[in-house]
């Protein structure tokens, strides 16, 4: 990795896109290929203009013709080429001519890469304003036998094609420089993606580190970072612990989303999912097959004494991960948000499964002071859509009574509209609980296993206990402790 590293300190403090892809240039061992489908060769042309591109370029291609696209990487049985599958097809497919191409015994020195994007730009009618894929696959060390990667998917902000081509050029341009100079960074990689970008131009609502340089990088926490530097509003990832794109996974899907703290997952946050999901897949209108549960975690329920634990961050993913669920953390502080979110993506069944608390709180004004419409336009756009709320109920701990949609005391001024939601089929009252487990708290039992105390495990789904204590979860260690976060 020294090769990186060498006859660059002069450049360590010159910020512009020129000064990176000089630096880049004049690194006599960085060397590789540029395939850009979609915006035109956007990045390739930094390169170009800034001098000395011949001892990095190797070759800067655009197919944009389909049928050329699919002679160089293959059919899309989809039809589809603005995708993750497309992006790493390309980006394999590049490297592997660099391989076959460019001889070892003559350049020992050089360090391979293939950047790629393929991208969709703003259409005619407007009304899409385009996404697309970039990624780099590189090494660091000519020796290194299995390549690192950083994927990340992008959507666009600006409502004109050309900027958003020159949007593309430099963001193509920070990522291949942090990738190079910055990868022992990773978060502040991130950042430095924004370089000479606008916040309000392009969004990045998904990455992905992958290889040898970031095998102690987790890309939930990664993910994680892009809600916190406000790149997105919502990020997703698998029970495999990688990021996912939340349209790839929501789309024309029927969503059942449980909102929660889940610090930690309860049985009673099971029984809700269970009990709610078996309503949700009974529903007619619902195809169980396109289906998808979502555990939904709000950015303000992160926090910690108004900062983010990212270590207890850490601890809920690991415990939701394990029970086989994927997890969106959002900024979506209301419900009414996270509903027309997920409307970005699906016209199909919504799914909402909440505590009578929770019901509570959604029919309280001071949420919506500052919308014009107030409380009205925030339920305008949260019941409007073909949405059900499933109610688990709560038992009153001073009158021991079980409160249900029926009984639930709401704002004396809010008593009609409620009544206008509940008797037109809205909320469905959860009927087959557990009525053993209704005493159990999530900061009850956080409570015990920060002190110490006995008498916790039993209040978990089977398994949880186990690998909360043999990982040592939610013991307030140390954030930096977290590698990936360095």
């Amino acid at each position: 990795m020294a090769s990186v590293r060498k006859k660059d300190s002069a450049f360590e403090n010159i910020p512009s896109i020129k000064a990176k892809t000089l630096r880049i240039n004049l690194n006599p061992d960085i060397y590789g290929t540029f395939a850009e489908i979609g915006a035109g060769q956007e990045t390739a042309r930094h390169f170009f203009r800034s001098g000395g591109a011949s001892g990095t370029i190797a070759k800067a291609m655009s197919a944009y013709d389909k049928d050329f696209s699919d002679a160089i990487y293959g059919i899309e049985e989809d039809g589809r080429y603005v995708t993750q599958a497309r992006l790493k097809t390309m980006l394999s497919h590049e490297m592997n001519l660099m391989e076959e191409r460019i001889s070892r015994e003559k350049h020992p020195e050089r360090l391979f890469f293939s950047y790629a994007n393929t991208v969709a730009t703003i259409d005619f009618s407007k009304r899409y304003k385009g996404h697309g894929w970039v990624g780099i696959r590189y090494q660091l060390d000519p020796n290194q036998k299995e390549f690192d990667e950083i994927i990340l998917h992008i959507r666009f902000k600006q409502n004109e094609a050309r900027l958003q081509q020159e949007t593309l050029g430099t963001l193509g341009v920070n990522l291949i420089y942090g990738a190079f100079y910055k990868y022992h960074k990773p978060r502040k990689m991130l950042k430095y993606l924004y370089d000479h970008i606008d916040k309000d131009t392009v969004e990045i609502d998904m990455v992905n580190f992958n290889g040898p340089s970031f095998k102690d990088v987790d890309n939930r926490l990664m993910s994680l970072q892009l809600i916190r530097n406000d790149m997105t509003d919502a990020v997703m990832f698998g029970p495999d612990g990688n990021n996912v794109l939340p349209a790839a996974v929501l789309y024309k899907k029927n969503i059942l989303a449980l909102r929660g703290s889940f610090r930690p997952v309860t049985k009673v946050n099971l029984d809700m999912f269970e009990k709610s999901h078996d309503i949700f897949i009974r529903d007619p209108q619902v195809d169980q097959d396109n289906s998808i549960v979502i555990f939904e975690i709000t950015l303000s329920n992160l926090k910690a004494s108004g900062e983010i634990d990212e270590q207890d961050f850490m601890d809920r993913a690991e415990l939701l991960c394990s029970l086989g669920h994927s997890v969106m953390i959002s900024k979506f502080q209301e419900y009414y948000k996270l509903v027309e979110y997920l409307h970005n993506y699906t016209k199909n069944r919504i799914g909402l499964t909440m505590g009578v608390n929770n019901l509570v709180d959604i029919f309280d004004e001071k949420y919506y002071r500052h919308l014009s419409g107030g409380i009205l336009e925030a339920f305008g756009k949260l019941f409007f859509k073909d949405l059900q709320v499933y109610l688990y109920p709560m038992k009153n701990t001073e009158t021991g009574q079980v409160m249900t949609s029926n009984n639930v005391k709401v704002h004396p001024r809010m008593k009609e509209l409620y009544k206008f939601f509940k008797y037109n089929g809205k909320v469905m009252d959860i009927i087959d609980y557990e009525p053993e487990i209704m005493h159990i708290f999530s900061r009850d039992v956080l409570k015990r296993i920060m002190n110490g105390e006995e008498g916790w495990e039993e209040m978990l789904p089977e398994g949880i206990a186990e690998i909360i204590k043999k990982k040592k979860l939610f013991t307030r260690k140390d954030p930096k402790e977290i590698t990936a976060t360095k």
